[in-house]
């Protein structure tokens, strides 16, 4: 596949991760053409061990956590949306609370749990796609995917109680 097929098949999947990741459609527009750049120079390099989309999405953490880390940025709130357009200021409020709390979470769980996680609800990528890049099967992408949720609502409850 020639590396313009590339561009135009997957560059909306790219965007919508960094998108997704950073809340950000400035940083996902810088992010995103970062990524395309590298990957342009790097493609004779990849493998074909992973599906495309993936060998991207890797690039595009990765310069993701580079850019945040050269803007000394925290991490973003995963952006979840609260459904209801009406919605009151106290619902959103309650609802950007949790999302913190569980981003914070979040960063303290142990590897792979963290990066399974992130896999599976930032880039949306299927339990096959996430074992692929890990080197292990769809069940193991699976069961570390609920186990990181199990230890994320665990620390909620805890941290809810010591309140």
């Amino acid at each position: 596949m020639e590396f313009e097929q590339i561009y135009t098949k997957y560059f909306s999947d790219v965007y919508l991760y960094i998108r997704k990741l950073s809340n950000s459609e400035h940083i996902a527009e810088e992010i995103t053409s970062e990524t395309f750049f590298k990957a342009m120079k790097s493609i004779s390099s990849f493998r074909g061990e992973c599906d495309v989309r993936v060998w991207l999405c890797q690039i595009a953490k990765n310069s993701y956590y580079s850019y945040m880390k050269k803007t000394n940025r925290t991490e973003p709130v995963e952006s979840l949306e609260i459904g209801e357009e009406g919605a009151s200021f106290e619902e959103r409020q309650i609802h950007n609370d949790t999302v913190i709390q569980i981003q914070k979470v979040l960063h303290d769980i142990s590897e792979p749990y963290k990066e399974v996680f992130m896999w599976r609800v930032y880039a949306d990528l299927s339990f096959k796609q996430i074992g692929q890049i890990f080197g292990k099967s769809e069940n193991w992408a699976c069961v570390t995917y609920h186990r990181a949720r199990n230890k994320i609502r665990e620390r909620l409850v805890v941290d809810e109680y010591e309140k």
